[in-house]
């Protein structure tokens, strides 16, 4: 027994007054409307309706019994047309986690207009450098940096690329020099961002040559807006997303470093659960950030 079936088409019996009336509303033939009211029937071990040739009437369990699925059967209704409009446009509310350096950097800029844009939509934006559990958490996406990302059941598009150079203070390179070749790291004091795939060894390239120096320091910090401030203060060289430092370079506060060298690049992504079925809200805040975030220098 298809017991949603089974509960319609009862439904339909009793506001209907006939099983032929129901079979020609559900466009069902008249042996499968009786077939599904036993069916019930025996499932429910009781006696739902008194049925003559010539009259139809509720039993007082059939009548208890219709009162509720009416009223279950007019709810799911309610909720199938309530999904309507979140599959046609954007709206509703739109739970994100991104990375709080980059949010604050980049992305609080783009909140704006993207609410502008969609007036219909709210959006919940939690800024945490942990990767959170989508499902778990409750979050529809997440904004993720990875120099590789790791195999997984979520769906990942790639927004933008973020270039990192290595840089210090000119103070700090005033009293400790300037690095020539990325051996003369080794001597220095490396700031290690610990929640990037590369906090304990930098990798350098140019041409067919690598170098690969094992990263040590005094200082470990898992917020690069705090290791910035590092920087700033004369504490060492680290590597950093270009887009993060970008001002302190042009402003002469911070110094870039073995620019002949190509180094690390992390792509940022957004992670959702699936393809299938992908909410109106989801689609255009990932179309939105590619088209905004594909206008950036540094992609």
């Amino acid at each position: 027994m298809d017991r949603f079936t089974a509960l319609n088409v009862f439904r339909q019996v009793v506001e209907l007054g006939s099983f032929a009336a129901a079979a020609r509303q559900l466009n069902l033939s008249p042996a499968a409307v009786s077939k599904n009211i036993n069916e019930l029937e025996a499932y429910l071990a009781a006696r739902l309706l008194n049925r003559t040739t010539r009259r139809l009437s509720l039993t007082e369990a059939g009548s208890r019994y219709y009162e509720q699925v009416a009223r279950v059967l007019d709810d799911l209704s309610e909720a199938d047309q309530s999904l309507g409009p979140l599959q046609q446009q954007p709206s509703g509310t739109l739970r994100v986690s991104a990375p709080m350096s980059f949010t604050l950097v980049r992305l609080a800029e783009l909140v704006p207009r993207f609410l502008e844009r969609y007036p219909q939509l709210s959006l919940d934006l939690q800024l945490e450098d942990r990767r959170v559990d989508l499902i778990k958490d409750g979050f529809d996406l997440a904004l993720r940096g990875s120099d590789r990302l790791e195999d997984s059941s979520l769906v990942a598009r790639q927004l933008t690329t973020l270039n990192h150079v290595l840089c210090g203070s000119p103070e700090y390179f005033r009293r400790h020099g300037v690095p020539s070749e990325p051996d003369d790291l080794r001597r220095l004091e490396c700031v290690q961002f610990t929640l990037s795939g590369h906090a304990t060894e930098w990798v350098f390239q140019r041409g067919e040559e690598t170098r690969r120096i094992a990263v040590h320091g005094r200082y470990r910090v898992n917020s690069s807006l705090a290791l910035c401030t590092a920087l700033r203060g004369g504490h060492g060289v680290s590597l950093v997303p270009e887009l993060y430092v970008r001002e302190d370079l042009a402003a002469g506060r911070l110094q870039a470093v073995l620019k002949e060298w190509q180094m690390v690049q992390t792509q940022l992504y957004a992670i959702y659960p699936t393809r299938r079925y992908l909410q109106p809200k989801v689609r255009a805040f990932v179309d939105f950030l590619v088209q905004e975030l594909g206008r950036d220098s540094s992609v």
